[in-house]
């Protein structure tokens, strides 16, 4: 249940999710309480403008992705890949999914391949309520395979549900095996929230950080033109798709910091 309500609860206060509740609100007070409607609707409509908006999305992404930038990294005991990279093979999907967080298996097994470390530890389950499947873990091993990552340095952690039991059973992992120090990929927006919850438990962790959702060129782009900046302002689903990954991240932060996992 408490899975099913940290999924839940945040919906309710993302702006689309927020601004539908408004609006059925709105509804509902239309004819007995016509201005605590035009309220309901003008909020609404303000939360629909200002999180489609490029510069509110972008600066709210940058300001997880900024936390940690990629660096040369040394090799250590182990490469952590932590989940939400890949859909699985449900018809009809010829072959697993790559997600939009697909580059964090692909980057794991890069690092793999430059030998930064012999062990590759996939870290991810399935929730059933949500469609279920096999194990993340297991499709994630499937796609770093194809890329050139043998069976043998693989090593999977297929019951974790959310970024605390990713760093709880990568500790037992480690621990069983002597090792501590290790590369934690997972996306930029991520990171913030993950390393600290991976140093919680003890662990040696250093930020390999991928899937930047802004780079320098797309926060240079629309000062280039006048065409550029006037497109950038009217609301768009991808920047309130950014914006509202953002605001989990944060709503992250703060109910990990209540639960005492950072």
């Amino acid at each position: 249940m408490d899975l099913f309500l940290s999924k839940l609860l945040p919906l309710l206060v993302y702006p689309l999710g927020l601004a539908c509740l408004l609006l059925v609100i709105a509804l509902l007070t239309l004819w007995k309480q016509p201005r605590t409607a035009a309220l309901c609707i003008i909020v609404a409509l303000g939360l629909l403008l200002i999180g489609g908006n490029s510069w509110v999305a972008t600066q709210m992404v940058r300001s997880l992705e900024e936390q940690y930038v990629p660096t040369a990294l040394p090799t250590v005991d182990a490469i952590v890949v932590l989940g939400g990279a890949v859909r699985p093979q449900f018809p009809p999907r010829p072959w697993i999914d790559v997600a939009e967080a697909g580059d964090r298996p692909i980057y794991g097994a890069q690092l793999y391949k430059q030998g930064k470390a012999p062990l590759v530890i996939l870290s991810g389950g399935r929730i059933e309520w949500q469609g279920g499947g096999p194990p993340e873990s297991a499709d994630m091993a499937k796609l770093v395979e194809a890329l050139g990552v043998p069976a043998s340095a693989i090593v999977q952690d297929p019951t974790s549900l959310n970024t605390y039991e990713n760093a709880v059973n990568v500790k037992q992992i480690l621990q069983a095996r002597g090792l501590n120090r290790v590369l934690l990929v997972t996306s930029a927006m991520h990171m913030p929230r993950a390393l600290r919850v991976f140093y919680r438990q003890g662990i040696e962790a250093l930020p390999a950080p991928t899937d930047f959702l802004v780079s320098e060129q797309e926060i240079r782009e629309p000062n280039t033109t006048w065409q550029a900046r006037l497109l950038s302002w009217p609301p768009e689903a991808e920047n309130l798709y950014r914006l509202t990954r953002a605001l989990k991240e944060y709503i992250g932060i703060g109910f990990y910091k209540l639960r005492g996992w950072l």
